[in-house]
């Protein structure tokens, strides 16, 4: 709902976004699949946006790089899209910061974890964050292993 990513630009294109967890870091204290929370956030945002915005898929970059090398040095086809002179740029891009304060009772032996997680969209050309979200949750448990 953010309207500087789902307006298009002056010339009527949709914003180009990158999401993917290059820049989202993990300090917290549990191991966590940084690519799970970014592939589904960029799927989601994806199957909502409606064309208000397109998604660069800056991890698949070696791939377009072997396939533009290949069409360009003629052994395939153009296939049906044509050549373009460059691939995709992009106006904004997702960071972020996965942290947590564990806190143990050498009494119960209870665990306690308050794990936060923070998201901010980065124009690529002045650096300005055009939005944050933050998301946190408590977690307890009375086992370590049964814990993780």
């Amino acid at each position: 709902s953010n309207p500087r990513l789902a307006s298009l630009d002056p010339n009527g294109r949709p914003r180009r976004v990158i999401i993917d967890a290059q820049y989202f870091q993990n300090d917290s204290t549990q191991p966590i699949n940084r690519n799970l929370i970014t592939d589904r956030l960029r799927v989601a945002l994806n199957r909502a946006s409606n064309g208000r915005m397109a998604f660069v898929g800056r991890h698949y970059a070696g791939m377009v790089e072997k396939e533009r090398t290949l069409k360009r040095e003629g052994v395939v086809d153009v296939a049906t899209t044509g050549l373009t002179r460059a691939a995709m740029g992009a106006d904004f891009r997702l960071g972020g910061r996965i942290a947590s304060i564990d806190q143990k009772s050498s009494t119960t032996g209870m665990i306690q974890r308050y794990t936060q997680i923070t998201f901010e969209m980065v124009d690529l050309e002045s650096q300005e964050i055009v939005w944050s979200g933050i998301y946190e949750f408590a977690r307890s448990a009375a086992d370590d292993v049964m814990y993780r």
